[in-house]
């Protein structure tokens, strides 16, 4: 038996890693590996910005990955929390009744909703901030050489 409100948790907690669909009776498949390496190439470029710094751009390349990797994982845990329970119920557990309190919403269930979408929302948007701010600040530091170079490319022409 898969109770709802045990899966949106476990996908809000855990689904970066993909361990939500072993819980759902899935082994751990092709898609959990999907999830999987994002998570830990975002993880590797957090780590690698503690260790050298933001100047760091490999890392400011990876550390996006885990916040899209997070808001993934949120918005599972959204559509699975927003499931009817006919549905979750015919397609997790179809031995039960489809009315079978397995795949009915608490306010558990409901908490884990609004955990997500916070979570996901602020994971994400973060994520974008950060990007866009090191590839401007990226781009400012290139740019008097740029102009330099474009500078001499005009007076050797």
């Amino acid at each position: 038996m898969k109770i709802k409100t045990v899966a949106v948790w476990l996908t809000l907690l855990t689904g970066p890693l993909g361990l939500h669909r072993i819980y759902l009776g899935r082994r751990y498949d092709g898609i959990s590996l999907l999830l999987l390496l994002p998570t830990l190439a975002g993880t590797y470029g957090v780590l690698r910005a503690r260790e050298i710094g933001l100047d760091d751009h490999l890392s400011w390349l990876l550390i996006p990955w885990v916040g899209l990797s997070v808001a993934a994982s949120s918005l599972t845990a959204i559509v699975y929390g927003l499931m009817e329970t006919e549905r979750w119920n015919a397609r997790f557990n179809p031995a039960l009744p489809v009315d079978s309190a397995a795949g009915a919403s608490g306010w558990l269930t409901v908490g884990g909703v609004v955990a997500a979408l916070l979570l996901g929302a602020t994971v994400l948007l973060s994520s974008i901030a950060f990007s866009f701010q090191r590839y401007f600040e990226y781009q400012t530091e290139e740019a008097p050489g740029i102009t330099q170079a474009a500078e001499l490319k005009k007076s050797a022409g």
